[in-house]
């Protein structure tokens, strides 16, 4: 990886860590089964397979967060997951649900912003990626 200010740095591990946190701790609810994730899943007619499924992809995007040499992927695999997720708010749920004051959707708005910036600053990383979307020489040195 190119060498980055440390404000970068520090944006990058902020984002990353901010990402991971929000994703990690919605693993115990949707793997124990707590009343807030059945309702949901139910609701927009995954449950349990979706509660599980999405669980787990959240934990493989947190632990690929936290990785220097994945946080791409991760990022990527958090924007998807988290894409989901608006999306089911926004068609399915609402911006509250079950009188959270909209916490579960401010909550998933943090972690798609949080990823977004992530794929952003790790775009150098991505393989797939064109290169006229990758950062050049000149853009690297400042």
């Amino acid at each position: 990886m190119k060498t980055r200010s440390k404000t970068i740095r520090i944006i990058d591990w902020l984002c990353r860590v901010t990402a991971a946190v929000i994703l990690l701790q919605t693993l115990f609810f949707k793997f124990t089964g707590a009343p807030e994730s059945i309702y949901i899943f139910t609701k927009i007619g995954l449950e349990p397979w979706g509660r599980y499924g999405t669980g787990v992809v959240e934990l493989i995007a947190a632990v690929l967060l936290l990785s220097r040499c994945h946080a791409w992927l991760g990022a990527l695999l958090a924007l998807g997951v988290i894409s989901g997720a608006l999306m089911s708010h926004l068609t399915t749920l609402g911006i509250v649900v079950q009188n959270d004051g909209g916490l579960l959707f401010a909550l998933a708005l943090t972690a798609f912003a949080t990823s977004a910036v992530t794929a952003f600053l790790h775009r150098d990383q991505i393989p797939f990626l064109p290169r006229r979307f990758k950062t050049t020489s000149h853009e690297s040195a400042n």
